[in-house]
């Protein structure tokens, strides 16, 4: 049986139609990534609404785990619905800002504010979640240093998200907090960086972070993918079973280690990121800890899945 068990027996197989819908007949949950598997920018993935809306007519709960931070819960629902995809609430949204920012709230219980570096996605989930955060102040200008700028004396946790503000001054703050030992040091996720449209890219938060952990000799404890918080945070909620999950993602790095470290199922796509070519190399390779890069399975789109599902 294709989905029998969970995770970790990294076949990178490609699979399709009656295949491709025993595996999916055998999950009651699906969790998708969201760039380069639902869309890529403004566009809906071709396919993917009509997957999404087969999936849920055959009883699956879906999910959507992006570590993608520069939005709210919020705006990623407005955006699901302006794309096309029908019923898709917030409450079925996971992401890398909207998970740090409950683990702060009920993992670590902080008592006292954050200083986080990163968008309105970072910021407003941490508000929302009643998370007290440093305010930026306005009267720094372009000849305030860190020699002498103001730093808040409540601050008791530090957080790192895609910035594209981030400057020195924030690095340095950050740097300084992290002086104290007991100040807690959190990434919303490592991706290192993510494709633009034209062939550019940008640096993601993974790059930001590596610099605050080279400045302030620490390692940052990451909350998004591959971490297991992810999953624990909707398993909290919706009473996840791993062997009958399935993780969906167009990047081994990430979504596929992900799911292997929760031990999931795992289907690589390849409308994002990665390529086969790269996952046969990990599965190829002789170093134990690249096995877990390894798909399971391997779809060409997430519009596979509407064929096999269609096709009865």
């Amino acid at each position: 049986m294709a989905g029998g068990g969970g995770g970790g027996s990294g076949g990178c197989r490609r699979v399709r139609g009656p295949e491709l819908r025993e595996l999916l007949d055998s999950k009651r949950d699906v969790l998708f990534d969201c760039d380069g598997v639902i869309w890529n920018g403004e566009a809906a993935v071709a396919g993917a609404p009509e997957a999404v809306r087969l999936l849920k007519q055959r009883g699956k709960r879906v999910f959507f785990v992006t570590n993608n931070c520069t939005r709210p819960r919020g705006n990623y629902a407005h955006k699901f619905s302006r794309l096309g995809f029908a019923d898709v609430s917030e409450e079925d949204i996971f992401s890398s800002a909207y998970c740090s920012a409950a683990y702060l709230r009920d993992v670590a219980r902080l008592s006292g504010k954050v200083f986080a570096i990163g968008g309105q996605g970072v910021l407003q989930e941490l508000r929302d979640a009643g998370v007290d955060v440093v305010a930026e102040d306005s009267a720094e200008g372009p000849d305030t240093s860190i020699y002498d700028c103001p730093l808040d004396p409540d601050v008791r946790a530090v957080l790192v998200g895609y910035d594209e503000k981030f400057n020195f001054m924030k690095l340095a703050k950050a740097c300084c907090y992290l002086r104290d030992s007991e100040c807690l040091f959190l990434a919303t996720d490592p991706d290192p960086w993510h494709p633009l449209r034209g062939g550019r890219v940008t640096p993601g938060s993974g790059s930001l972070t590596a610099a605050l952990e080279t400045a302030s000799s620490r390692k940052a404890t990451v909350i998004g993918k591959p971490s297991r918080f992810m999953f624990e945070c909707i398993a909290s909620q919706f009473d996840l079973d791993p062997a009958q999950s399935l993780m969906v993602g167009d990047r081994l790095e990430t979504d596929i280690l992900f799911g292997a470290n929760c031990g999931l199922s795992t289907v690589l796509t390849l409308t994002g990121v990665s390529t086969m070519e790269q996952a046969q190399e990990y599965k190829d390779s002789e170093t134990p800890e690249k096995k877990d890069f390894v798909p399971d399975y391997v779809v060409e789109s997430i519009a596979d899945f509407s064929e096999a599902l269609e096709d009865e």
